[in-house]
């Protein structure tokens, strides 16, 4: 049986300050990628194109007479990767619009059964969903055709298709590009190699037979599409790359752990252990250097003071960090050995208090990075992620049940005496909740 692989990414970065010249060559590139993709979310981003962006054979056939490439002189490799993009997005625009709408369906307590059917059926029928939304028949295979005509027998189908109609145009949101970071690369536009002493990437241009160098800060070479992010402020270029990763089995990660994240300790788990435990050290150094560095830049805003050593010590300091979080994880899974992993669903942000230096660590706290690393991993280690319901999670008593008292960090249980320190407590609330099924989001393992 085939090994399961899934994709990550890894980033490239620029070693030497790039060229202004060839800079403004990447710029351009960036800006009609970003033309194009304007152009396709113009033209089928509404309703009227939902019956040519699947497969996209057309959306492809029309941009190409258009003459917006020759327009814009940008090639092929860039114009069609920016063109599939703009589909994607705007196909992904209205998968989240017909799941907005199907929720608010079955909610809706005024429909009747055949009528929530009858819905049900044009949410997840391309052609009659397209149909009624342009206000014209659907074009069905016979077969669904009749099932389509059985449905709207049974009920007012003209008020439905109205809702429908009001709910699309109350909920979809055509997509839009003002401003774009960067620009997906193909094979075919790029190949490593060295130019004198440096290794690095040659990426192509506008122009014909005409490719830039950018010595990069690794020698790795890879041979998938790229994503490759100009940076004019600091002179640099970052190159996102996805890499297929062989999915890891483990007979004996066994154990079902309950965690609790932390500002200063960056996991605790159900039976005590704890992971990162300078995390709060590395984050309290950041926030503080970040702070100083801000009320530096503003005191001296007249003297127009540069920002590319800002930015390079910036990503240092985020790089130390970083490196930090995915060792403190690494040994995680070596130790405990999970087999499901529950974490509490970490809430919105919340708006700020008075104390600004407070404000500013929290703003910073890396809990979606720690978040979105730990899933990553779950995925690589075939270990099952879950999130648990995080009401009253920190007060509420693993023993008993009852509200109980937190302070300094530690909890108190007037009800039963139950003693223990905060985050263990709501480790193990995590864990008792995700064992009895309070989960609000859940990402399958890879077993």
């Amino acid at each position: 049986m085939p090994t399961e692989r899934i994709y990550k990414t890894v980033h490239q970065y620029s070693k030497l300050p790039v060229p202004a010249e060839d800079m403004k060559k990447l710029l351009e590139i960036l800006e009609d990628y970003r033309k194009v993709k304007s152009c396709v979310y113009a033209r089928y981003g509404g309703i009227g194109g939902l019956g040519k962006i699947s497969p996209g054979y057309t959306v492809q056939n029309e941009m190409t007479k258009s003459g917006l490439r020759s327009e814009l002189g940008l090639p092929s490799v860039y114009f069609y990767l920016a063109l599939f993009e703009a589909l994607g997005d705007i196909r992904g625009r209205w998968s989240r619009t017909k799941a907005k709408v199907l929720e608010l369906v079955g909610k809706n307590e005024n429909f009747t059964a055949e009528e929530k059917h009858y819905l049900r059926f044009l949410l997840k029928t391309g052609n009659a969903f397209e149909a009624v939304l342009n206000q014209r028949d659907p074009e069905l295979p016979e077969k669904i055709r009749k099932r389509y005509a059985e449905l709207a027998e049974k009920v007012e189908a003209g008020r439905l298709d109205r809702y429908l109609c009001r709910q699309v145009r109350k909920h979809h949101v055509r997509p839009d590009v003002t401003s774009a970071n960067g620009f997906a690369v193909s094979e075919r536009a790029y190949r490593y190699g060295t130019c004198g002493t440096h290794s690095g990437i040659y990426l192509s241009t506008k122009e014909n037979r005409k490719r830039i160098f950018v010595a990069l800060t690794d020698s790795n070479q890879y041979d998938s599409q790229l994503f490759v992010r100009p940076k004019p402020e600091e002179a640099s270029v970052e190159i996102d790359v996805p890499v297929s990763v062989s999915v890891h089995s483990h007979r004996d990660y066994v154990n079902e752990i309950g965690l609790s994240m932390g500002v200063f300790t960056m996991l605790t788990t159900d039976a005590g252990h704890r992971y990162g435990e300078e995390f709060g050290i590395f984050q309290t150094e950041y926030a503080e250097w970040i702070r100083e560095r801000q009320i530096s830049y503003h005191r001296n805003r007249e003297a127009n003071p540069g920002r590319k050593k800002y930015e390079l010590q910036k990503r240092r300091c985020e790089e130390r960090l970083h490196g930090y979080i995915n060792q403190e994880l690494n040994r995680f899974f070596r130790t405990e050995k999970p087999r499901i992993v529950y974490l509490v669903r970490l809430p919105h942000g919340q708006p700020g208090g008075i104390n600004k230096k407070i404000n500013n660590g929290i703003t910073l706290w890396q809990r979606g990075y720690v978040r979105e690393r730990l899933k990553q991993k779950c995925r690589e280690q075939s270990v099952e992620f879950a999130e648990v319901i995080g009401k009253d999670i920190s007060r509420e008593c693993s023993c008993c049940g009852a509200i109980g008292q937190k302070t300094d960090g530690g909890f108190f249980c007037s009800a039963c005496g139950y003693q223990a320190e905060e985050k263990v407590n709501a480790a193990r609330n995590v864990l008792r909740r995700g064992q009895s099924g309070r989960i609000v989001y859940e990402t399958a393992g890879y077993r």
